[in-house]
């Protein structure tokens, strides 16, 4: 499990950020975005897969929380 940050971007997409690659992508797909039910299969734009589990939504942003990775696109 990797640690990742995210956060809302300039026009209001979330942002993954993934310190210790330096990898930093759009959010295109998250499975639950409500504010009782937050996180599930996470999808980038450039393909990759994270599942964070699924937890209420987080107060702010930007939000620290533990990924696991679901494919080895990077």
């Amino acid at each position: 499990m990797a640690n990742i940050m995210i956060r809302r971007g300039s026009t209001g997409e979330y942002v993954f950020y993934l310190p210790k690659r330096d990898l930093e992508d759009s959010i295109v797909s998250m499975e639950f975005d409500t504010p009782e039910k937050w996180g599930g299969e996470i999808k980038l734009g450039n393909g990759g897969a994270y599942l964070i589990e699924p937890q209420p939504a987080p107060a702010r942003l930007p939000f620290s929380v533990r990924a696991r990775r679901l494919d080895a696109a990077e």
